[in-house]
């Protein structure tokens, strides 16, 4: 099966319109390696080239099964894109955005990834605490020693992405390719300021939890039990069914599940690439 690909950005990379993120890879979710591989397995016969983890999804598990789904032939057709910044530990110095631990950060996502080079690597969050020059330092030489071919963020700030641009520029490093943050139906506020600013330094837009933590799927509703999760063990008050906040979630997605169940093409929100 072909799908028509779209180019990631400004960075001529051509990616599939979905982007598989294997996120419940693990112990996260499903712990069985054999069925994650076939999972990817099917997504990739299916078409799809850009599958997206992160070191902190299943404490790096995750990884560890994207990697033996892409070993061999597999590895150079796939798009690849990982993350860091959540803790991998209990020593304070494993987290963060910081030039120490980036370096350290990387070299464990390619161990485990099995690999010899990444095409994505993302900062999973802001971090306050550090200088977005160290950051883009760091990931600047990682592009330039060939461990990383682009870098991105994930859930920035529109003034933060700017500022980032700014510094880039000025201090003559590469510069953030793309951002992935949460959007569908019912997250709809990057629509006001980051998507204009995506648009505006040609940036790539990768969106995460497009069906709402599950919530435009049909699975929750008034009057039924929620299905066991891993979702609703580690935050059992996200499908309180008793919460205003949550009875609406379910009055606003009605319409976006009528249409999946008609199968008509406007049948729920779409992962794309770039917008």
């Amino acid at each position: 099966m072909t799908l028509e690909m779209r180019v990631l950005g400004s960075t001529g990379v051509r990616v599939s319109p979905l982007c598989l993120g294997v996120m419940m890879l693990g112990s996260w979710g499903n712990a069985d390696h054999q069925e994650g591989i076939e999972l990817i397995h099917r997504a990739l016969d299916r078409g799809i080239n850009f599958i997206d983890t992160a070191d902190a999804y299943s404490a790096g598990e995750s990884e560890e099964i994207l990697a033996k789904a892409i070993a061999g032939a597999r590895r150079d057709d796939v798009v690849l894109a990982t993350k860091f910044h959540f803790p991998m530990g209990e020593d304070p110095n494993r987290q963060g955005n910081s030039r120490r631990w980036i370096v350290r950060a990387v070299e464990k996502s390619l161990r485990r990834l099995r690999t010899e080079w990444i095409d994505l690597y993302q900062v999973h969050r802001p971090d306050p605490t550090c200088d977005l020059d160290e950051t883009l330092g760091a990931l600047t030489d990682l592009v330039r020693s060939g461990k990383i071919r682009y870098f991105g963020c994930s859930t920035f700030p529109a003034h933060l992405i700017v500022k980032s641009h700014w510094r880039s520029q000025r201090r003559a490093l590469e510069r953030f390719s793309c951002e992935q943050p949460p959007y569908s139906i019912l997250a709809r506020g990057i629509e006001f300021d980051v998507l204009p600013v995506c648009r505006r330094f040609d940036m790539g837009v990768i969106p995460w939890s497009p069906l709402a933590a599950g919530w435009l799927t049909g699975r929750y509703g008034t009057g039924k039990e929620p299905p066991p999760s891993m979702r609703l063990d580690k935050v059992p008050t996200l499908f309180d069914m008793s919460a205003a906040d949550n009875r609406a979630k379910l009055a606003a997605g009605r319409p976006a599940r009528g249409a999946r169940r008609r199968g008509g093409p406007d049948a729920g929100p779409r992962w794309r690439s770039r917008l």
